[in-house]
């Protein structure tokens, strides 16, 4: 079990899942991925991060206005991401990286993007440290994923699917408000989209 909640693992499961990632996400995400972004009212010539970005179901929600940053761990999702910002006639930079050990400048983004990451990504505190780090002071973040708000609220079912489902796709135990603590960061909104799915938005 220890190749579970690596980048390893996560390189090996995206890979496998890149060809169907749409066709399972697409849908059910698409008005939680539009109310993150439209929401935090992106500015012309804003630069934004998206961290953990996958095949790009963001990118649709953004401006060619926009400069745009695209990180993913897996390289056959980074490929799918940027035949879809073609086509979208958006200008990305799209690379393999690490979103625990970012490549990027501190306070390099005004924008910073985290949808289904931090309940997927090994050390979801170190990722969430990085994102502070290249948010500019006054920049915002969105975070869209699925969160236990208290400990209490992991029932018995959740923490018995818990090992299976962190090994298949995510971890369903994380909470938001532990991984947050461990910045500056200040958060604003705290919402509950669904049954297991929250939008958490604040600046640096």
């Amino acid at each position: 079990m220890a190749l579970v909640s690596t980048n390893t693992w996560n390189r090996i499961r995206y890979t496998i899942y890149q060809p169907i990632y749409d066709l399972l996400l697409e849908g059910y995400f698409y008005k939680f991925r539009k109310r993150s972004i439209e929401s935090l009212d992106i500015e012309p010539g804003a630069s934004v991060l998206i961290i953990g970005a996958g095949t790009g179901l963001d990118l649709e929600f953004l401006s060619p206005d926009h400069h745009i940053h695209a990180i993913d761990i897996t390289p056959a999702m980074v490929r799918k991401l940027q035949v879809r910002a073609q086509k979208l006639g958006l200008n990305v930079s799209a690379q393999t990286g690490d979103g625990q050990n970012l490549i990027f400048n501190d306070e390099e983004f005004d924008i910073v993007i985290m949808h289904l990451i931090l309940a997927v990504i090994p050390d979801a505190k170190a990722c969430i440290k990085e994102a502070e780090r290249v948010l500019k002071t006054g920049g915002s973040f969105t975070i869209m994923d699925k969160f236990i708000q208290k400990e209490k609220e992991s029932g018995l079912f959740r923490r018995l699917i818990n090992p299976l489902s962190n090994i298949i796709a995510t971890n369903l135990n994380r909470d938001v408000d532990e991984i947050l603590a461990y910045t500056g960061l200040k958060k604003s909104i705290h919402l509950k989209l669904s049954s297991i799915f929250w939008l958490i938005q604040g600046t640096k």
